[in-house]
């Protein structure tokens, strides 16, 4: 097995019926956030990490995702035409970002399901899934912070936030204890999905970054599925921690949930503050609304 994480995984081939009616045509992980559809920012994040080769698990009327990371002839060549420089730049950075490869998901059956499409693309090597839902600002990317610590460690690591209260409930949630040596590092010994307050293991919410190894595609083939037929990758996980370590890792930065309305205004807020063409305007702007 080669330990260098060289691949991801994004799983994008669910239906988006959270942003309905806008999502009916569009595919979810193609709205725009600030000015880039919201599964850029991962595969930008996985680039930077070191990342070389990005596997796509699509679906019907995903095709979008294809087109936009692929070479625009037509478009490149009136705005090559035009003089319109910056722009040509803009557009062909996109399409040279990163190895692409797809996968066509014929059903959605869970995100376990997802991940093993991908299992002939990465072969016998260890590699990332990102969930394009979860839009992560930090200074070190995330899936960097975390391929460091399986470098260190040697074990598959899953990116988690600290959550307090009810709101635990929406997340799976590792079971385990602090590393003594790093405080951000959780040895992990089971998970339990989505547990009411009183019952989770602790307050360490599984979000979507992951660093696995190959035996996860094994695992998960022997997944029995669960309701609607649906493989669930932390079903083949608890099945990992039986043989490999698993930790689990609170990275540095700041996750925001695209995959949800509130959490893509609230994304597209603070991403827009940060640009430095229009943030100092748009800051004025929010101050002068009778809030």
């Amino acid at each position: 097995m080669s330990e260098q994480v060289r691949k991801v995984v994004f799983p994008a081939g669910g239906l988006g019926t959270r942003f309905l009616p806008a999502t009916k045509v569009i595919p979810k992980e193609m709205l725009a956030l600030v000015d880039k559809p919201i599964i850029q920012y991962g595969v930008e994040e996985a680039v930077a990490s070191g990342i070389e080769h990005i596997i796509i698990i699509t679906g019907r009327g995903k095709g979008a995702m294809e087109d936009h990371f692929d070479n625009s002839f037509e478009l490149d060549a009136t705005l090559e035409r035009r003089g319109k420089k910056e722009l040509l730049a803009v557009s062909r950075g996109v399409s040279a970002l990163a190895r692409v490869s797809y996968v066509r998901q014929r059903e959605p059956l869970g995100l376990g399901h997802a991940v093993l499409c991908a299992k002939e693309l990465v072969g016998n090597e260890p590699f990332a899934v990102v969930l394009p839902d979860d839009v992560i600002d930090s200074e070190v990317p995330c899936l960097k912070q975390m391929i460091d610590v399986f470098n260190e460690r040697g074990g598959s690591v899953i990116a988690t936030q600290t959550v307090e209260g009810p709101g635990i409930s929406a997340y799976g949630v590792l079971a385990g204890s602090p590393d003594p040596d790093d405080p951000r590092i959780y040895n992990c010994t089971g998970m339990v999905e989505k547990p009411k307050l009183e019952d989770a293991p602790s307050k360490q919410a599984i979000i979507g970054r992951y660093v696995l190894t190959p035996r996860i595609f094994e695992l998960l083939e022997q997944t029995t599925p669960g309701a609607g037929g649906e493989i669930q990758l932390t079903d083949g996980i608890k099945a990992l921690l039986k043989e490999q370590p698993v930790f689990g890792y609170t990275f540095e930065g700041k996750r925001f949930d695209a995959g949800d309305k509130f959490g893509m205004l609230q994304a597209t807020v603070e991403f827009a503050l940060k640009r430095p063409e229009f943030g100092d305007k748009f800051r004025e702007y929010l101050k002068s609304l009778p809030l």
